[in-house]
């Protein structure tokens, strides 16, 4: 097939995929409108057939994610991509009556009587999710959860860097929901330019925050609400006591899962000046001792496709170039580019005009940075864009609650990396660049309700007459208002 061909079959595929998308949603609209409020039943199933959906697939999960990654280590697909958003559903099948329930607000009896105030969280209606490649499941089954606990239709649009999971997702989706119900839309670029322009009644985009400005853009003209869940570079800011083996075995596992490709994975790590040398053997050290032929196993995760392997071969031949220490942390680790699996460097100390230090990385590649004091590296930081997220690590904890009250970053851990990603019950979400709104738990089936305000207005006592002409009524109570305490 030539590439014009291929080309004109794309184009082909975009258009019917674009056709069907917006079929379905004019069908998920209509369904909604039938069935605006579903019941707390309905919900509850809706979400057990998720984790059973998940559960019952994890073989075929894993081997998608093998397919389309080139290496997928098969325990991390189990604990990542299958049992993360089952146990998700699960936690949020424990929480969901509480959830659903009236909160009563306060009413001044004096004014109001015997009326009553509450807030009751309402079905947004139909929501459109645009999942990223790198956690093809966990990005699109999680968040999914939180729009079915709060009464939603969804349509999931997957990344076409993924297409063995994309249509493993579209099969499981299928058999689990009604395409009125839950659908997934499968397509190319043109697919995913006309995503966002339908008028949806929410919309989530997690991907680069370059990608997420046009996505905020179109959703705009129809006022549409979104949830962006961008990137940015996420540090980790070591101090003086905590260069030790726990603290670089930490970074560099959350470094090596997906291989980097992970937007909560450490992007750069802040240590002591005089103790860089030390936290760069350690490194070696952990390397050798746990997983010293890394890039040559299954636990390696293949880079997602040939254009990103060369960006990252790029980036460190340019730190190489400019003179800066490279430092191969596996002895004979080289990049595969059959099954692109490239093994992970430190790059010490870089410079500000490396690409290394002003794109996000998602991959293998961890500068390693001096600083000279702790307000400098808080200073680093707060220098650039707000990132997802922030690790600091320390066992002083007035100096951990410092670099706390100091940063902002949409989640945080101390001592650990990652992890305010993985609880089902803590809001995940960014600030500024690196986002805007929170999935997971209670902060997520928020985000996708809409909290209405209700009065129910008592049958004595009120004063509700007041508001309206004529304002005789009124003038009494704001003159009673305003008048001087009287004299003791």
């Amino acid at each position: 097939m030539s590439i014009l061909d291929r080309d004109l079959e794309t184009a082909r595929g975009d258009e019917a995929a674009i056709s069907a998308l917006h079929a379905a949603f004019a069908a998920q609209k209509r369904a909604f409108l039938a069935n605006p409020f579903p019941s707390y039943e309905e919900r509850l199933a809706h979400i057990g057939a998720l984790a059973t959906m998940l559960m019952s697939n994890r073989e075929r999960v894993s081997k998608a994610l093998s397919e389309d990654f080139g290496s997928h280590p098969a325990a991390a697909s189990d604990l990542i991509e299958v049992l993360g958003p089952a146990s998700r559903a699960q936690f949020a099948m424990s929480r969901l009556r509480d959830w659903m329930s009236v909160e009563e607000r306060d009413i001044d009896p004096a004014l109001f009587g015997t009326a009553s105030a509450s807030v009751r969280q309402q079905p947004k209606g139909v929501i459109g999710n645009i999942v990223p490649w790198n956690f093809p499941f966990d990005l699109s089954v999680g968040p999914l959860i939180e729009m079915l606990a709060a009464g939603n239709r969804v349509i999931i649009k997957p990344s076409d860097y993924t297409p063995a999971c994309a249509a493993l997702l579209s099969e499981m989706i299928a058999n689990t929901f009604a395409p009125d119900h839950v659908t997934v839309a499968v397509g190319g670029l043109e697919l995913a330019r006309e995503f966002p322009t339908l008028r949806w009644d929410h919309l989530l985009y997690t991907g680069s925050p370059h990608v997420g400005r046009e996505v905020m853009l179109a959703a705009a003209a129809n006022l549409v609400p979104v949830t962006l869940e961008l990137g940015g570079k996420c540090p980790a800011i070591v101090t003086e006591d905590a260069v030790d083996e726990a603290t670089v075995a930490n970074i560099l596992g959350t470094k090596m899962i997906k291989n980097g490709q992970m937007c909560i994975s450490v992007d750069y790590v802040l240590v002591p000046r005089a103790k860089v040398d030390t936290f760069v053997n350690l490194a070696k050290t952990f390397m050798s001792s746990t997983v010293a032929d890394y890039s040559r196993s299954g636990d390696c995760t293949g880079i997602i496709s040939e254009r990103h392997l060369d960006r990252l071969v790029r980036m460190l031949q340019q730190a190489r170039d400019a003179g800066y220490e490279v430092v191969e942390l596996e002895n004979g680790g080289v990049v595969d580019r059959a099954s692109r699996r490239m093994p992970l460097s430190l790059i010490v100390n870089p410079g500000g005009e490396l690409d290394v230090m002003h794109e996000e990385i998602f991959g293998p590649l961890l500068p390693v940075i001096a600083y000279d004091s702790l307000d400098e590296a808080i200073g680093r930081v707060n220098d650039g864009e707000r990132p997802l997220g922030l690790y600091v690590f320390g066992y002083d904890s007035t100096v951990s609650n410092q670099v706390l009250t100091q940063t902002t970053s949409g989640g945080a851990c101390v001592n650990v990396c990652a992890m305010q990603g993985a609880l089902p019950s803590l809001g995940f979400g960014g600030s500024g660049t690196s986002g805007m709104g929170r999935h997971h738990g209670i902060e997520g089936f928020r985000e996708f309700s809409n909290p209405r305000g209700v009065v129910v207005r008592g049958d004595t006592g009120d004063l509700v007459a007041a508001f309206a002409p004529p304002y005789a009524t009124a003038a009494a109570i704001a003159d009673a208002a305003f008048a001087p305490p009287p004299q003791p």
